[in-house]
């Protein structure tokens, strides 16, 4: 009997899943990886320690399920999309720390390159913002800051990637350097109509082309492990960026499904088939996934700050002591007491783009307790996100039947509901919830024929639970023009 290997490179962890035919994980294992803060709005990671982990845990989970490498049929990565990794293709060692999606350091670039102009360029090649979030400027500081950088690029000696790129490169030995469309549509040097690394937006970020990896299908061959890495050569056959490997895993096959990952940030997106659906409220239009010689898209948006809201009430706050316990404490009070939390502390996402917004506790009173404060964070994620799938609503000019949710704040049961009351459509959980590792193998398995066709892994699709909206429309649009208002106070607070 077969399987497939899923390696889930997250912001916070690295996991590693097995998946049976069946689409039931058969062992996994997870390791949290370390995040460095050298500055304010800066967030950065050690590419080796990505390496370490992602190849630790994929050991153990095959240890866990009592495999070995010759009973993996393929391996499927899912990864941290726009985090950027420069390395020397001699040594395959980093030249620097990975500068991670979350970090702002690029933010007066990107206003140098509006004042310019080329805002609706980039836009209309990539269907991005200019913004410090995506890879482009990124690696442009990298070029401009680390000694000698530049200087070895041009002279062709170092490789640029996403997290999956990084990881194919030492799964494969330095054998293949490599993405797929979907992460290269988050670099902004990549054209979504054409398909391919697009020289005028090269010229425009002052990248060496010799810097990029070749761009290959989502779902098929791209290279094979070295046989010391896991025990035998194993096919890479399925490539995604964690986002639209998650769209995958909940078999949002059909135009107009939507589902919203609960992570470390909030992603939402709308597959929109073949179609190429350009934004008029500020969401992004990006690749879904490529499969043989034809890109299918999706709408997206990115709320920066969710899950991480809670682990600051735990770490920065000390209100709780445990991820887990915030459920139980915003659930001792009613409602939210009139507090809104803004949790701006990497800027906002779409659909508001403000790399200078901040962190904002607006409604605090003498009655404001530590439970009112719990209650505002958690809601906080359910407002932008609904900020999110109104606007996405706006573009695609299509309602919605029902969302579907995964992520590890879908647990919080306080959330879901809510969320459910803010939008007034079902929101759904499914059986299986590691639905980004569950895409990744998927496209790998896919590629390989361990599963024969889409029409075949739909049917493996269950729901789990579903939060039915409560809430009046008239209550929850009360809430929201408060949010709005909140929202405002935060806007724009670091501009100097």
């Amino acid at each position: 009997m077969s399987f497939i290997l899923a390696l889930d490179q997250g912001t916070t962890s690295s996991r590693a899943i097995v998946f049976d035919h069946a689409g039931t994980i058969r062992a996994q294992a997870q390791q949290e990886i370390t995040q460095h803060y050298p500055q304010p709005g800066w967030v950065e990671q050690n590419p080796n320690e990505i390496w370490s982990t992602q190849l630790n845990v994929a050991r153990l989970a095959l240890q866990r399920a009592g495999v070995t490498a010759t009973g993996i049929a393929a391996i499927g990565i899912t990864n941290q999309r726009e985090t950027t990794v420069v390395w020397h293709r001699k040594t395959g060692e980093p030249l620097c720390n990975a500068i991670v999606w979350q970090d702002r350091r690029t933010a007066k670039f990107c206003d140098q390159l509006k004042k310019k102009g080329f805002n609706s360029s980039v836009s209309v090649k990539t269907g991005l913002l200019l913004d410090p979030y995506f890879s482009g400027t990124k690696l442009r500081w990298i070029l401009d800051h680390v000694g000698g950088a530049r200087k070895e690029a041009e002279s062709g000696n170092l490789a640029f990637g996403t997290v999956d790129s990084w990881l194919i490169w030492k799964l494969s030995g330095g054998a293949a350097h490599v993405t797929d469309a979907s992460n290269a549509s988050r670099t902004l040097l990549y054209n979504i109509r054409t398909g391919k690394w697009d020289d005028k937006l090269l010229a425009i970020f002052d990248v060496p082309h010799s810097l990029l990896p070749a761009v290959c299908p989502s779902s098929g061959f791209v290279a094979e492990t070295r046989a010391d890495i896991l025990g035998a050569r194993i096919p890479i056959a399925g490539i995604a960026g964690d986002q639209q490997a998650a769209l995958f895993g909940q078999c949002c096959f059909r135009p107009g499904m939507v589902k919203n990952t609960y992570g470390t940030g909030c992603f939402m997106l709308m597959h929109t088939g073949h179609k190429l659906v350009k934004s008029h409220n500020r969401l992004l239009t990006t690749v879904a996934w490529g499969i043989g010689n034809r890109l299918e898209y999706a709408l997206e948006g990115s709320v920066f700050i969710a899950g991480a809201v809670v682990q600051w009430l735990r770490d920065g706050l000390g209100i709780i002591r445990s991820s887990d316990e915030v459920e139980r404490l915003a659930a001792t009070v009613p409602d939210n007491g009139g507090v809104y939390l803004v949790p701006a502390f990497a800027g906002l996402g779409s659909p508001h783009w403000d790399a200078y917004a901040r962190g904002t506790i607006m409604g605090l009173t003498r009655g404001s307790t530590a439970a009112h404060i719990a209650r505002a964070a958690l809601e906080s994620i359910a407002y932008q996100s609904a900020d999110l799938l109104n606007a996405m609503r706006a573009d695609a000019k299509t309602q919605l039947s029902e969302l579907r949710v995964d992520g590890g704040a879908t647990k919080n049961e306080l959330l879901m509901q809510f969320q459910a009351d803010l939008l007034g459509v079902p929101v759904v959980h499914p059986r299986v919830i590691e639905t980004t590792a569950l895409g990744a193998a998927y496209l790998a398995g896919l590629a390989v024929g361990y599963w024969k066709s889409r029409k075949d892994i739909a049917t493996q699709w269950r729901a789990d639970r579903m939060f039915e909206p409560k809430m009046s429309r008239d209550k929850a649009e009360q809430l929201q023009a408060r949010w709005q208002k909140a929202l405002g106070r935060a806007k724009g607070w670091a501009r100097s």
